[in-house]
């Protein structure tokens, strides 16, 4: 395998039925993977995703399950092992980002963010880990966010779960190393969706204000950022956050 090409490899994207998991998902379909689209309730949008690389000429299949379940992520390294014959890389990409002010967050709130974003990366890993370790290596990716180091409001618990997200991937990255496998995050700014601009047109202009190249990111952005840290060309990168924000984390704050 060499550069972007990852023709021959299979990767496994988790919540990829989601806008920016679907992204990852044909990012890496582009770069020749055989892909896992894995979803947990978004069965007719990650089906959509499968459609569209298959009608590309790539092979992708379904996979259901709860990322939050060791048993349910072993299950789907399993999957993949069993259709494609190796597993290559993994995307910890599910995640949860809803939005309560913290002096009215109650505790179940507050679980049910880190419980998704950080246990789901934790059980994630751990079971990609122990596929790769018997096959020689591969390579793991987490999604962080820029705000795991730069806090918004009423986003707490989402912030947190984000650092935490990207303080994991490095620790992760320190004790798998031996194993050949390396792990790393990508931490995605203000991403585009449809509507976004219609339900938070001040926060859609705030961004655009301060990324230096003007615009939101596209969720082939993010897909392109985990197909480098996947191919050979990030061989020797490992226990990194590679920031994907079009600069907005350059902008002076004061």
């Amino acid at each position: 395998m060499g550069g972007m090409d990852l023709s021959g490899t299979v990767a496994v994207v988790t919540g990829a039925g989601g806008i920016l998991g679907g992204g990852i998902a044909r990012a890496f379909a582009a770069a020749g993977a055989a892909v896992v689209v894995h979803y947990r309730r978004s069965a007719e949008r990650a089906a959509s995703v499968v459609g569209d690389i298959i009608a590309g000429g790539g092979q992708a299949l379904l996979a259901q399950g709860d990322v939050t379940d060791p048993s349910e992520c072993a299950a789907l390294m399993a999957t993949a092992v069993e259709a494609f014959g190796r597993l290559d890389a993994v995307v910890a990409n599910a995640g949860v980002q809803p939005v309560a002010q913290l002096a009215t967050m109650s505790v179940p709130q507050w679980r049910a963010v880190l419980d998704t974003n950080l246990t789901g990366s934790f059980a994630t890993v751990q079971a990609a880990a122990s596929t790769m370790g018997e096959q020689g290596g591969g390579a793991i990716i987490l999604i962080g966010s820029i705000e795991g180091t730069q806090p918004a409001w009423s986003h707490a618990h989402y912030c947190a779960s984000k650092a935490a997200t990207i303080h994991f991937a490095r620790a992760a990255a320190l004790e798998y190393g031996r194993l050949g496998i390396r792990v790393n995050s990508v931490s995605p700014g203000l991403i585009w969706r449809d509507g976004l601009e219609r339900d938070w047109p001040d926060g859609v202009a705030r961004f655009r204000r301060a990324a230096p190249l003007g615009r939101l990111g596209r969720p082939a952005d993010v897909g392109n950022a985990c197909v480098f840290l996947a191919s050979a060309m990030a061989e020797w990168i490992t226990g990194q956050d590679l920031v994907v924000d079009g600069g907005v984390s350059a902008h002076p704050t004061w």
